[in-house]
């Protein structure tokens, strides 16, 4: 960016116009000390078919990837439609996340949260600095499609929704 570019440069208006793609919501989960940890995650690609990869950008400034971070796994949750309620829990920061979340062990141990329309258990594979996120690459070393019929949770315009008739 030239220097009248940054000068002129609004993040409001950069996040309002980013905010007009659509995007799945994922929860992405780990264990820390026995505990079980999560994040509300929108920023998750399919990355790799030789060999299965998958990336999550985790914010900086958050809490729960450094816990995560530090287990060396983690499970990406694809949230259904009718989960937002989890998507909210899992968006606040230093509360009781999974007091009211039905979920159970994945191959790695991270969590994987019931009601979900897929899994992707992974180890964390590599780490790259992205501005004010970190891209984590994840070797997939299970997943599983829980519910082809459910529709996804989506977000876009700071709210969720489902499709529409087609």
């Amino acid at each position: 960016m030239t220097e009248a570019a940054v000068a002129e440069f609004s993040k409001v208006d950069f996040r309002q116009a980013m905010g007009n793609f659509c995007t799945g919501v994922t929860v992405v989960t780990g264990i820390d000390n026995g505990e079980p940890v999560g994040f509300a995650a929108q920023s998750f690609v399919s990355l790799s078919l030789e060999p299965p990869l998958v990336a999550v950008c985790p914010a900086k400034k958050s809490s729960s990837w450094p816990r995560i971070r530090a287990a060396r796994n983690f499970c990406i949750n694809i949230l259904a439609a009718d989960q937002m309620a989890i998507c909210q829990t899992m968006a606040q920061s230093g509360a009781d996340k999974f007091a009211d979340i039905d979920w159970h062990s994945g191959i790695t141990g991270a969590p994987i949260i019931r009601g979900g329309l897929a899994y992707v258990d992974c180890s964390l594979a590599d780490e790259h600095e992205a501005g004010d996120h970190t891209i984590a690459i994840g070797q997939v070393e299970d997943f599983k499609l829980l519910d082809s019929e459910a529709q996804p949770l989506l977000f876009m315009r700071s709210g969720y929704g489902v499709f529409g008739e087609m």
